[in-house]
């Protein structure tokens, strides 16, 4: 029964992360693994621990001896070695959904027994400085009270401290302790969990760039708002014209009047000339386009629109000063190598 739930237990496992391996022991431990051989398989990852090994070796021998401690039922050694583990790399765990749930169980079990801070990330942000944060969130395994300094380029200050169970968030400003925006270049944040005399810190290399603001334009109008004419031309006056017809009717009725044959022809065609005459003056008149007249009202109301749009010039001609004087803050995260 011992062996068949150390094979089962295997099975369920994930693999042992692959890629070429920098030193022999930890090849010939994982190949032993992969052969079920577990005994041996921890024999050669012991031997391994006792070589000078590069990181990721070091992370990966403490994660093959976890696995198979934990397929031979080995409870103690397991999580022993899921802590040493999580002390290399409190961001790797198992996948839920692919190992067993045993090693799962091992692996909560380490890591509520140590003191570490994991999952610190950060999502890029552009702000005005000293309007704008940036927000880093993080993970501490165990209630304690967490640190969060800056250092970097003449820098090092405290930002933040607070008591944390679980997730937890730091806001940095990308100001320094005068309350200036700090220099552009990297910026290490480095968030140390304190519980006694137990600590544990974990860097996030960031980047700092600085921008300047882009200014607004100048108005030639308000939105919604027109100006009104000032001159505004009366309609055609036929008032001349009728005059004119009228004339031009009683120099006609005149006419008949003064139709005697022992009166000379001349006063008929006087009065028909000045009839004509009338027609033609009033017409003229009539047809003339007045002259433009001033409307008091809309002088005013243009007159109050320039002095708002003067005004509303001035005051982005001083928030463009205010814009020349500010410095656009970017922080990015710098990926690990």
């Amino acid at each position: 029964m011992r062996q068949v739930l150390a094979l089962a237990l295997l099975v369920l496992a994930v693999p042992i992360g692959v890629g070429a391996q920098q030193h022999p022991d930890v090849r010939r431990a994982r190949q032993l693994y992969e052969e079920l051989d577990l005994s041996q398989a921890i024999v050669a990852a012991r031997r391994a621990l006792n070589s000078p090994l590069i990181r990721e070796d070091r992370i990966l021998t403490w994660e093959l001896l976890g696995f198979s401690y934990g397929a031979l039922d080995s409870t103690a050694r397991a999580v022993e070695a899921f802590r040493e583990l999580i002390f290399l790399d409190p961001d790797r765990e198992p996948d839920v959904n692919m190992v067993s749930p045993r090693i799962t169980s091992l692996y909560a079990s380490a890591l509520g027994q140590v003191l570490v801070v994991r999952r610190v990330r950060m999502d890029g942000t552009t702000f005005v400085a000293g309007q704008g944060a940036a927000a880093i969130a993080f993970e501490a395994s165990r209630s304690a009270r967490t640190v969060t300094r800056v250092i970097g380029d003449g820098v090092d200050m405290l930002i933040d401290s607070q008591l944390v169970t679980g997730p937890g968030v730091v806001f940095w400003r990308g100001l320094d302790e005068a309350g200036e925006p700090v220099p552009p270049g990297q910026y290490q944040v480095v968030i140390t969990a304190i519980e006694g005399r137990n600590e544990f810190g974990a860097p996030l290399i960031v980047d700092v760039a600085h921008g300047s603001l882009d200014t607004l334009p100048h108005l030639s109008s308000l939105p919604g708002y027109t100006e009104q004419p000032e001159f505004v031309s009366p309609p055609r006056n036929w008032r001349p014209m009728g005059i004119a017809v009228l004339f031009a009717g009683l120099a006609a009725g005149a006419s008949i009047a003064l139709e005697n044959p022992d009166l000379s022809g001349s006063p008929r065609n006087e009065l028909a000339g000045a009839g004509v005459l009338a027609l033609g003056v009033g017409l003229a008149l009539s047809l003339k386009r007045p002259d433009p007249q001033p409307v008091q009202a809309n002088i005013r109301y243009n007159r109050l629109l320039r002095e708002q749009l003067a005004a509303r010039n001035l005051e982005i001609a001083n928030e463009n000063a205010m814009r020349r004087r500010q410095i656009e803050l970017t922080i990015m995260p710098v990926a690990s190598p």
